[in-house]
């Protein structure tokens, strides 16, 4: 059975029910990778060449329907209460490396670059078809976080609606600049770079810091300097010093108990849905489950029942530890 959207009258937003995805592959051996290249003697794999820097696929178990055009209607919709309709859309997977034993964080710069690149590309190729609204890009690393495969890789999702949180962004940034005439985003990082004691990385062109009210006790938010709304308005600057970032950034969180970081990445830009979001900015945002070497954050009851995150440590005294210094124990 092909994937379904079906609407939340409560929350007022659209779950997808993509239940052949049940049986998708789940934490292989290392020798059945389907995403490392298909070597002699074994059977094949997603990648039939013996190596390759950066490859882009279409996920084999989907979460959006892509056996139809994504803007081909709504068949199947139901009037009232209860609405239903194809979950249409695009999935992709992208493998950032052959080197299944490799993270982001040990991409070479030049590596993490043509990534950026194939992330810019896939923006404006996936954003250019019928009825896709947002170009979704992410990565889940780490067992805690539900990967269910090692090989260093990502996912993007295109996405026939505006997701449910990149609304909430788009509306309130909407509202402040309405208001002021200004980016909400720009003013957050003016506000981060004058304070000093959040942030974790910073150069020319991005600058890392734990955001203000961080829901996870190592979040870290990645901003583009420029006011730039989305990949599209990336030139050779802006690919290289996201590049550089989040080497550090990736770097910084291995570091921090000597560990592989479990993390989602996350990139949130402007949609592709034909519409002006002046207000809207580049960024990128990391949702790290670990809260101390040995501990996890779980989304339990405040945060799943009633969507109030709880973090158990200072923002400020997070940022210390992932900038390398020791962090007091004064209440900031």
């Amino acid at each position: 059975m092909s994937s379904r959207l079906r609407w939340d009258p409560v929350l007022e937003e659209w779950v997808v029910i993509a239940a052949h995805r049940l049986s998708r592959t789940f934490l292989p051996p290392r020798k059945w990778c389907p995403l490392c290249p298909t070597r002699a003697g074994l059977p094949a794999t997603e990648l039939t060449e013996p190596d390759y820097q950066v490859a882009v696929f279409e996920n084999r178990w989907p979460s959006f329907d892509t056996r139809t055009e994504a803007g081909a209607g709504a068949a199947g919709e139901a009037s009232g209460l209860y609405r239903e309709r194809p979950a249409r859309g695009i999935c992709e997977v992208v493998c950032y490396t052959s080197d299944h034993d490799r993270t982001l964080a040990g991409l070479s710069r030049r590596q993490l670059e043509r990534l950026v690149e194939v992330w810019q590309d896939r923006y404006l190729c996936l954003g250019s078809k019928p009825g896709i609204k947002y170009v979704f890009i992410f990565e889940n690393k780490g067992e805690p976080v539900g990967v269910t495969l090692h090989h260093p890789h990502g996912q993007i999702y295109a996405f026939p609606y505006l997701p449910p949180r990149i609304k909430r962004e788009l509306d309130s940034a909407r509202r402040y600049h309405r208001r002021t005439g200004q980016c909400l985003f720009c003013e957050t990082l003016a506000r981060e770079l004058a304070d000093g004691r959040r942030l974790v990385a910073v150069n020319d062109t991005f600058a890392a810091f734990v955001p203000y009210a961080a829901r996870w006790s190592y979040e870290v938010h990645v901003y583009s300097r420029r006011h730039l709304a989305s990949l599209a308005e990336f030139g050779p600057a802006e690919r290289a010093g996201l590049a550089a970032i989040l080497k550090e950034v990736t770097g910084r969180y291995d570091r921090l108990f000597d560990l592989s970081f479990p993390y989602m990445m996350v990139f949130h830009q402007a949609p592709t849905d034909g519409r002006k979001h002046p207000g809207y900015h580049f960024h990128l945002e990391f949702y790290p489950p670990l809260r101390a070497r040995d501990k996890l954050k779980y989304l339990a009851g405040c945060e799943s029942g009633a969507g109030t995150f709880i973090n158990d440590t200072w923002p400020e005294e997070s940022a210390a530890q992932l900038r390398g210094s020791k962090a007091g124990k004064r209440r900031p």
